[in-house]
């Protein structure tokens, strides 16, 4: 919710400063100031409050999992969502962050993960047959 309510207002504001100077006659800086506040209010989005949005206000994100990996959590330090996923044909899990901006965005990977929910839908497989 509050994801839309702040493209609202940045919206509101373009608008805004295009009608104010479009009465004005001045269609140039009015065209420039509402590039320059879309601009700067898509950048600060990307780069900032997103994932603050989400953490906190209950704001609007997606992230999908790379085809052939199976979901094993997802956690926040801070204001970065950590995912970690696990990719059963390498045997190895992937722990990705993924920042403000997706800037620096840290990596860690564990060789020879075997997760206890992957072991035992192994087990019931084979308990099945």
């Amino acid at each position: 919710m509050i994801t839309y309510f702040y493209w609202l207002v940045v919206v509101a504001l373009a608008v805004g400063v295009l009608g104010i100077f479009g009465k004005m006659n001045h269609w140039k800086p009015a065209l420039i100031g509402c590039g320059a506040i879309l601009m700067v209010g898509s950048l600060a989005y990307y780069f900032h409050f997103q994932q603050v949005f989400v953490k906190r206000y209950g704001g609007v994100m997606t992230i999908e999992v790379p085809a052939g990996q199976q979901h094993i959590a997802a956690t926040w330090k801070d204001d970065n969502l950590w995912v970690e996923n696990y990719d059963p044909k390498a045997n190895v899990c992937h722990f990705n962050e993924y920042s403000k901006g997706n800037l620096l965005q840290g990596k860690v990977t564990i060789k020879n993960c075997f997760p206890i929910a992957a072991q035992n839908h192994k087990k019931q497989s084979l308990e099945a047959k």
